[in-house]
């Protein structure tokens, strides 16, 4: 039989706490809660006293909040799932860095997605470290000097924003042009990429996000469209046409 997986819930309301830790015992049996906590102090100690493999991390608490833990608790490496009421800056941030969450109020259904991926990378024993990329991109205010977690067919990689050029839709699929020359296909829509990245990359076209870094020049004709350092042309879509300018004026 499988080892249960050693698992802290950090929560400062005490009915959450409950509701979560029944949750667990009723729907995820492969795990072990072996401790709670109830603010950022506690919390540092009892991971750092139990040394779990996953802990359930409260975005929003008194006395500091989930990357104040995150911090207190670098030394070690844990898988976390995050669990938030909705704040876009905080799901932009864990997006970036492919964390896991669970917004308030619970999901059952999500819970056990959440334990059941996290459970995968124990098992497998994939080290990416998404807590540190986290902490560092929390630390960096130069947002295209921040990392993104990339998840593709063999698993994921990681790579600086100000490397990308470009996005292309591709089906289920987003294709990233890099400065580099690469391509790679990432296994998420692009509306994913619309949602997380933030400026310097703007959408121009259902099918197109570019990283405003990277452009060399704006043409009126036909319709529109955008000349970048790598000579690559990109239409402009009519539905985009105005954000676009009102944007690329202020950076020129």
């Amino acid at each position: 039989m499988q080892q249960r997986i050693r698992s802290v819930i950090v929560e400062d309301e005490s009915a959450a706490r409950d509701i979560l830790k029944t949750y667990i015992e009723k729907y995820c049996p492969q795990l072990e809660i072996v401790g709670m906590a109830m603010d950022c102090k506690e919390a540092i100690e009892v991971i750092h006293t139990l040394e779990p493999q996953l802990v359930f991390l409260d975005v929003e608490m008194p006395f500091g909040n989930a990357f104040d833990v995150l911090e207190g608790c670098k030394d070690l490496y844990f898988e976390t799932i995050f669990v938030t009421a909705f704040s876009e800056y905080s799901l932009k941030a864990l997006n970036q860095s492919a964390a896991y969450y669970l917004l308030k109020t619970l999901s059952i259904e999500e819970l056990i997605l959440a334990v059941n991926k996290v459970q995968n990378h124990i098992v497998n024993k994939e080290l990416l470290d998404r807590n540190k990329i986290l902490l560092n991109n929390m630390k960096e205010p130069q947002p295209d000097k921040q990392q993104v977690i990339l998840p593709t067919l063999e698993g994921f990689e990681v790579i600086k924003m100000e490397s990308i050029i470009r996005l292309q839709g591709n089906g289920n699929f987003t294709n990233i042009h890099c400065d580099n020359g690469e391509v790679k296909m990432i296994c998420r829509f692009l509306k994913h990429f619309h949602e997380i990245l933030p400026y310097p990359f703007i959408r121009v076209h259902k099918s197109h996000i570019v990283n405003v870094n990277y452009i060399k020049g704006y043409h009126k004709a036909n319709g529109g469209y955008l000349v970048l350092k790598d000579d690559m042309e990109i239409d402009i879509s009519q539905s985009y046409k105005e954000q676009f300018l009102s944007i690329f004026k202020t950076t020129i």
